[in-house]
């Protein structure tokens, strides 16, 4: 079965999980669990080579963080794998705080940010720094963080972020242009 084929049985099984009816989220698992695995091992890709978190841990501990949730009103599809990307961040900066408190100051997970996000290709940024620049940018400006969120930590297209964030494509380019800008000066200093 392609994603063609589960797309609008996801979004009706999550339309159902917004009206209340939680049975269906045991049956929404294995539409959702690949393009979940695809997007942990995107993210575990960034982290450091000797990371000990796997990538179908960290896909179970965002599913049980979403399934955990009392009331969502999920838009569609998208917007789940948006709130799941987020869901992940979340857990690999908390590993990532948890980590350096166990080692008390000890280097921090380095990620590599990817040439669309940085300038320099070879540059590493921890995933803690990252966060907290993440954090500033949301209080100027939540939509440029939000974008940044969709295109780097989902991989999702800017068509699929305009569209998730109700803008144009043209919108979405320019807002992921400036969010690099920013994001590579802070990063840097």
């Amino acid at each position: 079965m392609n994603q063609r084929d589960v797309g609008p049985n996801i979004t009706e099984q999550l339309q159902n999980w917004s009206d209340g009816k939680t049975e269906v989220i045991d049956e929404l698992l294995p539409l959702v669990y690949s393009e979940l695995h695809r997007l942990a091992s995107a993210y575990l890709r960034r982290e450091r080579a000797n990371h000990t978190l796997q990538t179908t841990a960290l896909v179970h501990e965002a599913y049980l963080k979403l399934a955990g949730q009392e009331r969502v009103e999920w838009k569609n599809r998208g917007h789940f794998f948006a709130i799941a990307a987020q869901a992940m961040r979340r857990i690999l900066v908390d590993y990532a705080k948890n980590r350096n408190r166990q080692k008390r100051g000890g280097t921090e997970a380095m990620i590599p940010l990817d040439e669309a996000l940085i300038v320099a290709a070879e540059t590493n940024v921890d995933i803690i720094a990252l966060d907290d620049a993440l954090r500033r940018l949301a209080e100027s400006d939540p939509q440029q963080e939000r974008l940044v969120e969709l295109r780097y930590f989902a991989g999702m297209s800017l068509e699929d972020t305009a569209s998730i964030l109700g803008i144009s494509r043209a919108t979405a380019a320019r807002e992921w242009a400036m969010a690099k800008a920013w994001l590579h000066r802070e990063l840097t200093q």
